[in-house]
């Protein structure tokens, strides 16, 4: 399948802008029969509120017009997306990721690691769990802008997991979208210049020790105080870069992937003499420990 991550810059509290931005990237992205497109954290809203108030007031809900002409456009052309967006979820905000296949919501994340930092300081904490979507199958011969000439489908349907900016951070959420089945984990993000190293180093990690595809899409542009430094990229399972962005200027990353590579965890360096699986060979009866609160490491004078 060929996965899309798009690095782009987004207009703060300006839904149908960002709207527009989207639907005319969908339409490009069909002229090259991408699957699957992976769009920035908060997308449609803008991430930098100074108020609960303030962010609720630009979130959108999941019925509305905006996520409709989304769904529409999607199926129209036949290209899978998954974008960020403010979102309000009853009573409670979200910063949430949706995925979208086939005209519907196919998977849904709302963000669980939450820095002090933007509008994560208002929203709400997730309570889905780390899961794995898989995306319906897509023949490539049928519909319109998003024919290819004929290439049969894959017997493989995708398993996509959703994760959102520091989620990438620990590594406990990443190997859960790996052992729920995930090929791919897609993670919007809006990391600031000051998290470059973040945008350099994690994902290759992330995708080798989970041995998954992993695309990484941050924004780019200036937000009330905030430069985002870009550095979106496709990784592969054994943690190479399929694919980097050279700056933070707008660019479309693209990398065809095998999704089978995903699939088999066990790595044959060498035949009989050089065998690992970072799935099987793990020992959990010696990880308890990662599950309990965390202790205040003691003061020289208590040690």
């Amino acid at each position: 399948m060929l996965l899309a991550c798009v690095q782009t810059d987004i207009r703060f509290a300006a839904v149908r802008e960002n709207l527009q931005t989207v639907l005319d990237t969908l339409e490009k992205l069909a002229e090259k029969n991408v699957d699957l497109a992976v769009f920035p954290e908060c997308m449609l809203t803008g991430y930098a509120f100074e108020s609960r108030e303030e962010a609720w007031d630009v979130a959108i809900n999941e019925d509305s017009e905006e996520i409709a002409e989304i769904l529409s456009t999607s199926d129209r052309l036949g290209v899978s997306l998954t974008f960020g967006t403010m979102l309000r979820d009853g009573e409670k905000l979200r910063n949430a990721a949706l995925l979208v296949a086939g005209g519907e919501i196919v998977g849904r994340y709302h963000k669980i690691h939450l820095p002090h930092l933007g509008g994560d300081r208002f929203v709400d904490r997730g309570e889905i769990p780390y899961q794995a979507f898989e995306l319906p199958s897509r023949d490539r011969a049928e519909g319109g802008a998003a024919s290819g000439g004929g290439v049969a489908p894959s017997p493989l349907r995708a398993r996509v997991g959703l994760g959102i900016c520091y989620d990438i951070s620990f590594p406990e959420p990443m190997r859960a979208l790996g052992l729920a089945g995930a090929d791919i984990i897609a993670l919007g993000t809006n990391w600031p210049v000051g998290a470059f190293r973040t945008a350099e180093i994690v994902p290759p990690a992330r995708s080798m020790e989970n041995h998954l595809f992993f695309v990484a899409a941050n924004r780019i542009g200036h937000e009330r105080g905030f430069d985002f430094c870009g550095i979106s990229s496709i990784c592969g399972p054994d943690g190479v870069e399929l694919a980097r962005a050279k700056g933070t200027e707008p660019e479309i990353l693209l990398a065809e992937v095998d999704i089978s590579q995903a699939r088999n965890k066990r790595i044959e360096r060498t035949t009989g003499k050089h065998v690992i699986d970072r799935f099987a060979d793990r020992q959990v009866e010696f990880y308890d420990t990662l599950t309990d609160p965390v202790r205040p490491i003691p003061s020289p004078e208590q040690s």
